[in-house]
């Protein structure tokens, strides 16, 4: 907003010389007609400038009065003008504009993306993850070390500065057409008014929001936040699992988004079916035979989950299945069924 602010001013001062310009060319034809169009022009820029060059014919006393009143009004602007713009440009400010103008012009034409709020332990992970899964986001955050380091670190993530409790930071970031957002500001409270504001502009935006204490959880989902995590309880349960069963936890771990390699877990719904899959069996659909990938688990209309289905359920819907398999068998899956 300050270089914005700086550069509003830069133009305004330019358009201010601009108009000294004209009338210095308008005054120099009206008191000496014999002037050109092209000497009037000079004699304005000579004198607005005072660099001194001869004139072009002897000044009348009025032409003098005229040149000094000239001299007055524009000098302090021209001098300020200069100064500003060689400010701009040597602060790097000129370039941060254009910098700030594209990344308005590369959100504007994000459609299905998600919106991340704070950079910090837990949104630099989310980065992570959504970078791995060539997922599009951005990042809104108003911390000047955070920005700094994002600038520093990733300077290719599209990074949108502001407060993100408040609403027009939000539009700004695409609130309207976003697939999802996640906040994770250290503050509860500004956490709810994250999620308040994006679902009352988008009401199916999926909400992720982090919570740090345990009252925070039911007033987040209330506000219409879709899930809340708490990562202090989840990591301090996740290491507790590993002392219990270790090698289990590893391996979800392992095939889990989390992990180092291609995700090897795909959801399924009803809707990206091609139509001849529509309303048949799991073993009618044939994922084992024409993939190689095994169906793990599904999630039913009602939100109820079922592990390891029957192989004659009927995949109806708004049922949505989970695939476990292989890199490569996970992409004949994506090919096959246009996940």
């Amino acid at each position: 907003m300050r270089n914005l602010s700086r550069f509003k001013n830069i133009i305004f001062s330019f358009l201010f010389l601009v108009l000294i310009l004209i009338i210095g060319v308008i005054g120099f034809k009206s008191l000496e007609p014999r002037y050109t169009l092209l000497e009037a022009v000079y004699m304005t820029v000579i004198t607005i400038t005072t660099i001194g060059f001869r004139e072009i014919y002897e000044p009348t006393p009025g032409t003098m009065i005229f040149i000094s009143l000239l001299i007055v009004t524009s000098f302090g602007t021209f001098a300020y003008a200069v100064s500003a713009i060689s400010a701009y440009i040597i602060d790097g400010e000129f370039r941060e504009y254009f910098k700030e103008y594209k990344v308005k012009s590369e959100v504007s034409k994000l459609k299905n993306h998600v919106i991340i709020c704070g950079y910090g332990r837990n949104g630099s992970q989310a980065v992570t993850v959504l970078k791995k899964h060539k997922q599009p986001f951005l990042v809104v955050e108003n911390n000047p070390i955070a920005i700094e380091e994002i600038k520093k670190h990733n300077p290719e993530l599209l990074l949108v500065v502001g407060d993100a409790t408040h609403d027009e930071v939000l539009e700004e970031a695409g609130i309207q057409t976003a697939q999802a957002l996640i906040t994770t500001l250290p503050s509860d409270s500004n956490n709810l008014f994250v999620v308040l504001s994006a679902r009352s502009v988008n009401s199916s935006i999926k909400i992720i929001s982090r919570a740090s204490e345990d009252n925070s959880d039911k007033k987040l989902r209330i506000a219409g936040a879709n899930n809340v995590i708490m990562p202090d309880k989840i990591g301090g349960a996740h290491m507790a699992s590993l002392v219990m069963k270790p090698d289990i936890i590893e391996f979800m771990d392992y095939i889990s988004a989390q992990s180092n390699i291609d995700i090897n877990l795909e959801e399924l719904s009803f809707d990206v079916l091609p139509e001849r899959f529509r309303g048949k069996s799991i073993t009618e659909i044939g994922i084992r035979q024409l993939t190689g990938a095994n169906i793990i688990g599904l999630k039913r209309d009602d939100g109820a989950f079922e592990i390891n289905p029957n192989p004659e359920t009927l995949i109806t819907s708004k049922i949505k299945v989970f695939v476990l398999g292989t890199p490569g068998q996970i992409k004949k899956l994506n090919e096959l069924f246009q996940v």
